[in-house]
């Protein structure tokens, strides 16, 4: 990865983080560090920086960066007053912050002001490249809808960095998990209605990958669906996207494998949810909702499913809603061992399951909205 590309994402991703948890949040002043550290480094080259952005293009100087080719955020900048990014000197990490604020509320995602060239005369600066009369934003309203709905191939790849730097021992990132459930929740609401964006699967190697992206767009319509807040809605996105998160310590023969698990290969499978609650609630930043619902995610309204519990008790209402979701789209998604199911057989199958597996109220909700949201899905190749 180039250091243009380095701090373009740092950056995207720190505005993200500023707009889901505001500026004074530890994982905000964290994205905010590593956008300024990546500036730095840009800048041991370069102390004169000037970014364009275009639909779906970004220009670094006069040269297409080609990385960042079809980018989502190149898109959402070249349509607000974030169309040149430009940087003449040095950059104290105090006027970094201000100027990150002041992004964010260009784009949608905080309260500060926006619009014209912000900052004067200062040494990092954004504004708009065409003047009034020959402003191109309109002609692209449609591609970047398009755009935001039906392209998530940085959101697979980002997760599947998450589970690797998780794997590894290197903890869980907890910005970029929340920099991908905010780049999900544009694609969701990039037009006039809610869209939900599912991955196909294309590999069954990416299929822990693929899925945790899928459970997060299926709870956060949920959300959407019951009237929930923003906030929690995102909340709830985050505990879908990091659901499976256990599923990283489980060997890739296990779950792909094309028969029938041995009672040891289920043992081991069946270890994921309290290994993926351990993972998150050993992070920096703790996240008890979601380590709740990758604990709770397999147990059943009726007593049954796993981890067992020494006492019994009801599961919280995210894990109930993350439970249907999950097993929805886990029947939709072609496996090893079989195909995948139609929609319509799998919600069949949910229904008939509720008072037992599922929770009737989060039964009668998700079949509504399926039902009445059919053709708001959208099927998502990322490699398209």
């Amino acid at each position: 990865m180039s250091d243009p590309v380095r701090f373009l994402t740092a950056f995207s991703q720190a505005l993200s983080t500023l707009g889901l948890y505001g500026d004074e949040h530890p994982a905000t002043l964290r994205a905010c560090e590593t956008a300024y550290r990546h500036l730095a480094d840009l800048q041991a080259v370069s102390s004169k920086l000037e970014f364009t952005f275009l639909p779906g293009e970004v220009l670094f100087g006069h040269d297409l960066v080609p990385e960042l080719e079809g980018w989502e955020w190149s898109t959402r900048f070249s349509q607000s007053a974030v169309e040149r990014l430009e940087v003449s000197g040095p950059v104290e990490s105090e006027h970094f912050e201000r100027f990150l604020g002041q992004a964010a509320a260009a784009v949608g995602l905080g309260n500060g002001q926006s619009g014209g060239w912000q900052g004067g005369d200062a040494s990092i600066r954004f504004g708009r490249v065409r003047v009034a009369g020959t402003d191109h934003r309109a002609e692209t309203e449609r591609l970047a809808v398009a755009t935001l709905a039906y392209s998530l191939r940085e959101e697979r790849d980002a997760v599947g960095w998450l589970h690797q730097e998780a794997g590894s021992g290197a903890g869980l990132q907890i910005a970029e998990a929340c920099a991908v459930v905010e780049s999900l929740s544009l694609a969701m609401s990039g037009g006039q209605a809610m869209v939900l964006p599912l991955l196909q699967l294309k590999e069954f190697d990416q299929y822990t990958t693929t899925h945790a992206i899928n459970v997060a767009v299926l709870i956060m319509g949920l959300g959407e669906f019951l009237g929930l807040g923003a906030g929690t809605v995102r909340a709830f996105g985050l505990a879908g996207l990091l659901h499976d998160l256990g599923k990283i310590k489980v060997p890739g023969e296990i779950l792909n494998k094309p028969g029938k698990l041995t009672a040891e290969e289920r043992a081991i499978v069946e270890c994921h949810p309290a290994e993926g609650a351990r993972m998150i609630l050993e992070g920096e930043e703790p996240l008890d909702l979601a380590a709740a619902v990758a604990y709770e995610h397999h147990l059943h309204v009726d007593g049954r499913g796993y981890p067992a519990l020494h006492y019994p008790r009801s599961a919280h209402h995210a894990s109930r809603l993350v439970h249907v979701c999950d097993v929805y789209d886990a029947l939709r998604t072609k496996r090893p061992y079989r195909d995948a199911w139609t929609s319509e057989e799998a919600l069949d199958y949910i229904g008939k399951r509720a008072g037992a597996e599922f929770d009737p109220g989060a039964v009668t909700a998700f079949v509504e909205m399926m039902q009445r949201w059919d053709k708001r899905i959208a099927p998502v190749d990322p490699d398209a």
